[in-house]
């Protein structure tokens, strides 16, 4: 298939509505683009999006189809953003440590606003968790995961979830301050209940739900 590459680079973008919603497309958000109080609307799989970068401001991303595994999100600076719809397996922030271009220095995640997304498998790096705003149940965020890894580990979980995600915790990379999941998929893949993981859920004071 050949696709028909849109290019949004060096300039400053105010005030517009950015429509990323044609599959025929590969959308380009690269170096030197600023969005400042845009309503950028996406559409398309994370394969037609690259983002390379990119500081948005005062930003509201409406996601119509779920954006699954898109790390790129990395590459880009986010202040005062909110996001509405679902992703999955998304990282945010800053990790430099995952790639030696300038664009991963840039990334980073302050003063956003998820309440109205559903995360699921989707990590901030990097980031002062404190100033973002969680989906509340039945997702739930756990906070600082590393260093609250044997706490978590401490009870049993419910299904698989404790020996598959919870025991291997303290593995995940060093920048990792919170990681999102939604409990229904959880309890379809660890063949669990939503009422055996709230249960378990509500006994930690480092998880968001």
């Amino acid at each position: 298939m050949l696709y028909n590459k849109v290019f949004y680079e060096n300039r400053e973008i105010e005030n517009e509505r950015l429509e990323l919603t044609d599959k025929g497309s590969l959308y380009f958000l690269g170096s030197g683009l600023t969005l400042r109080n845009c309503t950028v609307i996406v559409k398309v799989s994370g394969r037609n999006l690259f983002i390379d970068g990119v500081r948005f401001i005062d930003c509201t991303f409406e996601v119509k189809q779920e954006l699954k595994n898109h790390q790129q999100w990395i590459r880009a600076s986010l202040k005062r953003c909110r996001f509405k719809g679902r992703l999955s397996g998304c990282d945010f922030g800053h990790w430099p440590e995952y790639g030696s271009e300038p664009e991963y220095k840039l990334g980073a995640i302050e003063d956003c606003d998820f309440t109205e997304a559903r995360l699921d498998g989707c990590r901030f790096m990097g980031c002062d968790p404190s100033t973002l705003r969680f989906p509340r149940w039945p997702c739930f965020t756990i906070l600082d995961p590393l260093s609250r890894a044997a706490e978590l580990r401490s009870v049993p979980w419910p299904g698989s979830f404790g020996s598959v995600v919870i025991e291997y915790l303290h593995e995940r990379p060093r920048a990792t301050r919170a990681v999102t999941y939604y409990a229904p998929a959880i309890a379809k893949r660890h063949e669990t209940t939503l009422e055996e993981l709230e249960a378990v859920v509500e006994k930690f004071d480092c998880i968001v739900y």
